[in-house]
């Protein structure tokens, strides 16, 4: 998974990924990478691996990863090429959901680009940007299409559709919001146009109003009603906080957390999101060698989750022995599992479930 995070000048974006970055490297022992000083690649919390590992004494314990990417550039004119137009055009393209970062707090220190806190201009601003870059992609595949319109009715039906994206666009609307039948949702997708991405929503506020959720901060109230129309999810942070959280080890991070009376961190909070947002989950393998989490798509089949680990485990799947992690371990043993019936034998139009320990047959 790859998420971009975006947002204005001096709204805590930059703070954000950094802290993320940080926190995630130590929190699960994944060596931080960095692929460019932009980009950061961060392990996904998940208490089940360590238990897993320590029950089968596993010699490597590896978590599902997620790809952050500190998207610079972003203001008014970046379609243009103002700021770091292009650059941000090329980076934002390649994620599977962006992360807006939006100024939910006061602090007469912190100077904002336009002069004031306005949660929902800053949104309009940014998103108009996306807005602007998606017509100039749409004009050039409109012109391209029409010339191979004369004798073609895909295209003709292909070129009707472009310019009913065109209109939604121009209404100053996103395109995830268009309306569409699955053969226009292929078509869509396969534009890759920014505003199709999902999009989560990052209030950053300062930190009195974290305990509470920013429960009785307006200008968080103003973003979760504007996400709620838009099919996005909203999670609250303090990005100053997660930066100081960044720093410490896991048993001071837990203590600070709950001195702050909070159950998670803000990576915790945007990893929760995501999954929620894309529809994703993780099934866990576990042995000797390694213990592994692999993030797939809710709806996926055991063999395609097979095809996460190696194409050959799809190509020749022929069964897949599973068993839910939790009564794996209240068992005691793999064979005390099967013992007690709870380790089945699936075929090839089992859905696999989040939290399952699969072990995969095959032959090729």
């Amino acid at each position: 998974m790859k998420l971009g995070i975006i947002g204005l000048p001096n709204v805590g974006k930059s703070t954000l990924f950094n802290s993320l970055t940080k926190a995630g490297a130590e929190s699960a022992n994944y060596p931080f990478c960095t692929i460019d000083p932009n980009v950061g690649i961060v392990s996904v919390p998940d208490g089940r691996l360590k238990l897993l590992g320590d029950f089968y004494h596993s010699k490597k314990v590896t978590p599902a990863v997620i790809e952050f990417v500190d998207i610079a550039g972003l203001v008014k004119g970046a379609s243009k090429g103002e700021g770091l137009g292009n650059q941000f055009l090329a980076n934002i393209r390649e994620v599977d959901a962006i992360v807006h970062v939006i100024r939910c707090f006061e602090d007469e220190n912190v100077v904002h680009v336009d002069g004031s806190v306005d949660p929902l201009r800053d949104i309009e601003t940014i998103q108009l940007e996306l807005i602007f870059a998606d017509l100039e992609v749409l004009e050039r595949r409109i012109a391209k299409t029409a010339k191979a319109v004369k004798n073609d009715k895909e295209a003709a039906a292909e070129l009707a559709f472009q310019k009913r994206i065109q209109a939604h666009l121009e209404e100053g609307k996103m395109a995830a919001l268009l309306e569409t039948d699955d053969e226009e949702a292929a078509l869509l997708e396969s534009y890759q146009l920014l505003t199709q991405k999902p999009v989560i929503y990052a209030a950053n506020v300062a930190e009195e109003d974290l305990a509470d959720n920013a429960a009785s901060n307006s200008h968080v109230q103003a973003v979760r009603d504007y996400a709620a129309n838009q099919d996005s999810e909203v999670f609250v942070i303090c990005a100053q906080i997660e930066q100081e959280i960044a720093e410490l080890d896991e048993e001071e991070r837990k203590l600070f957390l709950e001195d702050l009376g909070l159950t998670e961190s803000g990576l915790e909070k945007l990893i929760s999101a995501s999954y929620r947002l894309l529809g994703l989950h993780s099934f866990l393998t576990s042995g000797e060698d390694e213990t592994r989490a692999w993030t797939i798509r809710l709806g996926t089949k055991a063999p395609q989750a097979a095809g996460k680990i190696h194409t050959d485990f799809e190509r020749g799947f022929i069964k897949a022995e599973v068993v839910n992690y939790q009564d794996l371990l209240d068992c005691g043993s793999y064979a005390g599992a099967r013992e007690k019936g709870l380790v089945r034998i699936e075929g090839k139009d089992y859905v696999v479930k989040d939290g399952d320990v699969i072990l995969f047959r095959f032959n090729v």
